[in-house]
């Protein structure tokens, strides 16, 4: 075992010394045939934004747009439209061959285990120093892509109940959604929060107003004792909303707000370091909420798998509810 001492209330070493899946290791072939119940009528849904939105780098400063370029031939010209007459005489092909520099969680994503970290003491000589899940220092995306990401989705629209104003949700309220909207939410489950925020992104046709989104559409109240308990008991593998964060995004908060001693991001902290759940951010959440909404369900198929790309904390993802 690599670590002496665990984080108080983790499920390090629940599955294993070496285990990078954490709680999507409850996601076994019986609650995917679950899941695969759920499609009644077999129409699917795409939950991503365009990978080039939010647009520019004001919702996250420090991440910015994709850029598309076209792939050089090393002979001064580029495949963009390309004739293959030009080294084959009597060919008609014509190609087109490109390549995207990426910021992985710019826009629609999965964070891996490693996108949040913490100080912890885990050897027990006293001192904290940097550890990932389960006391693993190089997770990424891969273990999650090749195992496959679907199961039961749940959507919660915290939209209907709270409108487009900020508000904090904490578990009494996350509670009384659940109930007034019949949500059964089960161990093994993907959780989505719909909000509006990925809905109002697109209204701003990629020029976000720098105001509205550090003050627009619900966000879960990570300080909140019994939302942190509920995430630990209710055995979901999954959070996942369309605005950006979750919780209550860190950039814009006064320093006031700073926690004294703590994590900066609690649900942060609790679902990728402690727990080994996934977080999934900017979502588009809107066509589905409707959907269930008019027909009285809150259950569906998802199947997102990120990327496999070794090495990565975080992916794009173009994820799929079928329903």
């Amino acid at each position: 075992m690599r670590w002496k001492r665990r984080p108080d209330g983790s499920t390090w070493g629940d599955w294993g010394d070496d285990d990078r899946l954490g709680r999507l290791n409850t996601l076994t072939p019986e609650r995917v045939l679950e899941a695969v119940r759920e499609v009644r009528v077999g129409k699917r849904f795409c939950l991503s934004l365009p990978l080039d939105y939010p647009g520019a780098s004001v919702v996250a400063p420090h991440r910015k747009p994709p850029a598309l370029g076209w792939v050089e031939r090393g002979d001064g010209t580029v495949n963009h439209e390309f004739q293959a007459r030009t080294v084959a005489p009597g060919a008609t092909d014509v190609m087109n061959d490109d390549y995207a520099t990426l910021y992985l969680q710019y826009s629609t994503q999965w964070d891996s285990f490693a996108h949040i970290g913490s100080l912890f003491d885990a050897n027990g000589d006293g001192a904290p120093e940097v550890s990932y899940y389960n006391g693993i220092p190089d997770h990424d995306v891969a273990a999650a892509a090749v195992l496959g990401l679907q199961g039961r989705g749940v959507l919660l629209d915290l939209r209907k109940h709270f409108g487009d104003g900020r508000t904090a949700v904490n578990f009494e309220m996350l509670e009384r959604v659940m109930r007034d909207d019949r949500i059964d939410v089960r161990t093994g489950d993907f959780v989505l929060f719909h909000t509006g925020y990925a809905t109002r992104l697109l209204e701003m046709g990629g020029k976000p107003d720098p105001a509205l989104v550090r003050t627009m559409c619900a966000v879960l109240d990570g300080n909140d004792a019994r939302l942190i308990r509920w995430v630990d008991e209710s055995g979901v593998v999954a959070l996942i909303a369309d605005n950006l964060a979750v919780e209550n995004p860190m950039t814009g908060r006064p320093e006031s707000q700073y926690p004294k001693t703590g994590p900066f991001i609690p649900l942060h902290e609790l679902c990728l370091f402690k727990l080994g759940v996934m977080i999934g951010e900017l979502w588009y959440l809107a066509e589905l909420a409707a959907w269930l909404g008019e027909n009285a369900r809150s259950s569906f198929l998802l199947t997102a798998p990120p990327l496999r790309l070794p090495g990565a904390v975080g992916s794009p993802v173009t994820p799929i509810a079928t329903v």
